[in-house]
């Protein structure tokens, strides 16, 4: 169990409560019971340091206030917007035999021995924390969850979850899942079948013939091309001579 030294305090404005965060510290309350509500003030660097730990707010902590120890259960962190430094925290007194509301964490162990994951098994977590109701000074650090042996297909149940006398599950009637180890979403493709050396040679002499054959048949269609205009040029040079000729003629004649 984490302890932390806490004082109290006797602000009245927000100018009061600034001056008190500058100097190093964070306001908190603490409420519930019989006991009227305590108002106190923590070392902001001490509270920084277990809030980063996992479970804060599912973590018992021992607040020593002027000598006297009285356990409490972290219940909210308010931040500021800009920084996200801590400015307030409310603490629930721990009071035996109180049954209190908590979210605790799901844990998973034992990654390695899971057949699933071996073979490319995707743990789906449907559930990172469950809220239980249970006795105050009775409050699970997490929920343990072992996948030793665990294969593709398998899920965790709430049902499958040990717990301890008067520990319960907020959500009553449904045997609701956890987690489920799911097939690999992604499948490879298979890979293509490299091709021979004489295939390859083969692909590419026809590649090569193909292309030989075309130029060839480009050959002699371009010089059929210059063949018939040739013809044409040399026909239409006879015309013009005989026109001539004749025109020529008409005018002796006429002379």
């Amino acid at each position: 169990m984490n302890s932390l030294e806490a004082n109290v305090r006797n602000t009245k404005t927000k100018g009061e409560l600034n001056s008190l965060r500058q100097n190093g510290n964070i306001p908190a309350i603490i409420y519930g019971g019989v006991e009227k509500n305590e108002k106190i003030f923590v070392p902001k660097k001490v509270l920084k340091f277990l809030i980063e730990k996992q479970n804060f707010l599912s973590n018992i902590l021992s607040l020593k206030i002027n000598g006297k120890i009285q356990n409490v259960l972290p219940r909210e962190v308010k931040y500021d917007v800009i920084s996200d430094e801590p400015t307030h925290v409310d603490f629930l007194r721990v009071l035996p035999g109180v049954k209190i509301r908590i979210e605790v964490p799901v844990q998973f162990i034992n990654h390695d021995k899971s057949p699933g994951l071996k073979r490319g098994g995707v743990l789906n977590i449907v559930r990172r924390k469950i809220e239980l109701k249970c006795p105050s000074e009775k409050i699970p650090e997490n929920i343990v969850l072992d996948l030793d042996g665990i294969d593709i297909g398998q899920s965790f149940k709430i049902s499958a979850v040990k717990l301890d006398e008067n520990v319960t599950p907020t959500i009553q009637g449904r045997d609701f899942v956890i987690a489920t180890l799911a097939a690999p979403t992604v499948m490879k493709e298979p890979e293509k079948p490299a091709e021979t050396e004489e295939g390859a040679e083969a692909s590419a002499e026809g590649a090569d013939g193909e292309k030989t054959a075309e130029s060839a048949e480009g050959d002699k269609k371009e010089a059929g091309d210059s063949k018939e205009s040739g013809d044409k040029k040399e026909a239409g040079d006879k015309k013009d001579s005989g026109d001539k000729k004749a025109s020529e003629k008409k005018v002796a004649e006429k002379k």
